[in-house]
């Protein structure tokens, strides 16, 4: 792995400063044509990653010790403003920011230094292993068994809708240590080679035409002790923290991809003649309203982080607020294109190379992953509001 080679004192300038500099080098360093084929693309974006990381132009938020930039949360916001308007090609995996604000709370000094600059430099890709057949919104009924022998676990069992699962290098995954019965208090969280022998991966083709999802099978498979985050049969706050720092992520992230997405279809709007319609205008006032109170919802999680250490309760508001914003968005979008609208990429006559229908395809999931949309608003209801527990939920 490359060294990082320079550093820059962030206070030594103003914010003005600091975005012209973070704009100068996206501009500078542009990546270039996004390739078509998937195994050239996943290449792309390694590379440049790699390139960010070696100039230290990665990681905003996370610790300069552990190879990221350690701005402040205004400079946070700056940068991820940038790096919108430059199209900066997302991260491959989900390690970045579910699994690595884990291991830097809970994982040992050996296990930061091991995983978290590969991690961010995209040396290697990571992806969570929480869902099951019959353990997704319910997570603790997940059966996947770890057996320790020696100085190994033998784990045993599937995984499903695993996003990356066919790219990852490495699995964060959540086991079975304890009995069936013991629910959270027998969870571990173990880190698992994607190349160990008795991992089989099978691909599982979605509604977009692409594979981004896998299942996972778990046969006899050897993982070290070494590997386990945390304690045995203690692994159910990890999670926690993993899936609070996920929606946390996904706010910032999201809250500035779709300033820049609005304001392309705002273009589009005025391309095509379409200002002066009361409806649209009506539309693109509410959307407006709400991709602003996404950046003020997203900045109350950022704010729990920095002031006790984890995103809290909010990062569900934030997610069910963002899920319903994109599709409704990308429907609209379809709808104002009219028969334009349904034209798939690939034909001359797709508007922008057909972005919105695909957008739209693609939202469906949106209140299904990362945990439905019933689960948010149950969160919502019991930390947030204070509401008794839902009686349909499993005990704890």
């Amino acid at each position: 792995m490359a060294q990082q080679t320079t550093s820059v004192d962030h206070d030594a300038e103003t914010d003005d400063e600091f975005r012209a500099r973070i704009r100068r080098w996206f501009a500078e360093n542009a990546p270039g044509r996004r390739p078509r084929d998937p195994n050239e693309r996943k290449a792309w974006v390694r590379a440049f990653h790699a390139s960010m990381y070696d100039a230290r132009m990665t990681g905003p938020s996370w610790p300069v010790e552990y190879g990221g930039m350690g701005l402040s949360f205004a400079r946070q916001v700056i940068y991820q403003e940038e790096a919108a308007r430059a199209r900066v090609p997302s991260p491959l995996g989900t390690g970045l920011g579910i699994v690595a604000p884990t291991i830097i709370k809970y994982g040992t000094p050996e296990q930061r230094e091991r995983w978290l600059g590969p991690m961010l430099r995209q040396d290697l890709i990571w992806c969570q292993g929480y869902s099951e057949p019959g353990a997704g919104s319910d997570l603790p009924a997940l059966r996947t068994t770890a057996r320790r022998e020696g100085d190994m676990y033998i784990v045993n069992g599937q995984k499903v809708w695993t996003t990356h699962g066919s790219d990852a290098d490495v699995f964060f995954t959540l086991v079975r240590t304890g009995t069936q019965e013991s629910r959270q208090k027998g969870i571990t969280y173990l880190i698992i080679d994607a190349d160990s022998p008795g991992i089989t991966v099978r691909p599982l083709r979605d509604i977009t035409g692409a594979a981004h999802f896998a299942e996972v099978f778990f046969d006899d498979v050897e993982v070290p002790v070494d590997n386990r985050i945390g304690e045995e049969n203690e692994g159910w706050p990890l999670v926690r923290t993993s899936l609070g720092h996920e929606r946390a992520a996904g706010a910032m992230n999201q809250a500035t991809n779709y300033r820049r997405i609005l304001d392309e279809l705002i273009d589009l709007v005025r391309e095509r003649g379409l200002g002066s319609d009361l409806i649209i205008r009506d539309r693109i006032a509410d959307f407006e309203i709400r991709v602003r109170l996404m950046k003020y919802n997203a900045s109350r999680v950022i704010n729990d982080i920095i002031v006790r250490g984890e995103p809290g309760a909010a990062s569900s508001v934030s997610r069910l607020f963002i899920t319903m914003f994109e599709q409704e968005l990308h429907e609209f979008a379809v709808e104002m294109l009219g028969a334009d609208g349904i034209v798939t990429r690939g034909s001359d006559l797709a508007v922008q190379k057909g972005r919105w229908l695909m957008g739209f395809i693609a939202t469906r999931a949106s209140t299904i992953g990362a945990g439905t949309s019933e689960i948010q608003r149950n969160t919502i209801a019991e930390q947030v509001l204070g509401l008794p527990r839902d009686p349909a939920m499993p005990a704890r």
